[in-house]
């Protein structure tokens, strides 16, 4: 697919990027607003002139390569705006920015890469110990539509406060550990899904205080 019918593809299920959307956790979009979306009711922002995106985008196989370096145990595939569906729910996609295979066992893993910006202590402390909510679930849903038996977050973030500062974090999901999260996960989505079709507008999900 061309990057525009790859765009257009997306607004036919819930990708990755809308998952946190639907829980109510994204920080850019209300689960409404993501419905707004799916309807046709509002158009998705244009984020291409942000200098954090375009920099997320560029850097994005310069993180894939050096991870493939890094980490050696995987085997690294990659396919630009390719969008992969479930078996048993079409609507439910992921555009990946990696597949992995674990090369003693053949297991397959998804990749998800971010460029993160630290302009704050809370930026900060999103990342402290822990992934923060929305990439997390992002993760989830990857690995259920793939039905990968685990994925790997890859994180690059960069702050400027007094003079350039790069880190990198690499944080390992393993399926099993997490389908309690999966399964509540899914059954969201899917509700949400139903009142896509049936043009009802879902209750603001309001975030916790």
């Amino acid at each position: 697919m061309t990057r525009e019918q790859w765009l257009a593809e997306r607004k036919l299920g819930i990708g990755g990027s809308d998952a946190a959307a639907v829980l109510g956790l994204s920080p850019w979009r209300t689960n409404v607003e993501l419905w707004e979306e799916k309807t046709g009711r509002r158009e998705g922002q244009d984020m291409s002139d942000n200098a954090y995106v375009q920099y997320g985008v560029a850097a994005e196989p310069l993180i894939r390569a050096m991870f493939a370096l890094d980490y050696p145990e995987y085997e690294v595939r990659h396919d630009a705006n390719l969008s992969k569906t479930h078996g048993l729910y079409p609507q439910l996609r992921a555009s990946l920015d990696g597949e992995l295979i674990e090369r003693a066992t053949g297991r397959p893993g998804v990749l998800e890469i971010k460029a993160a910006f630290i302009n704050s202590r809370a930026d900060r402390d999103k990342w402290k110990n822990v992934v923060p909510q929305h990439y997390y679930v992002q993760v989830l849903h990857n690995m259920y539509v793939t039905e990968a038996d685990f994925g790997v977050l890859k994180a690059r973030l960069v702050s400027n406060w007094d003079g350039l500062f790069v880190s990198e974090k690499t944080y390992v999901f393993e399926r099993a550990d997490h389908e309690a999260s999966i399964t509540y996960l899914v059954e969201r989505e899917l509700a949400f899904w139903r009142d896509v079709e049936a043009d009802k507008r879902p209750d603001l999900i309001l975030p916790e205080i």
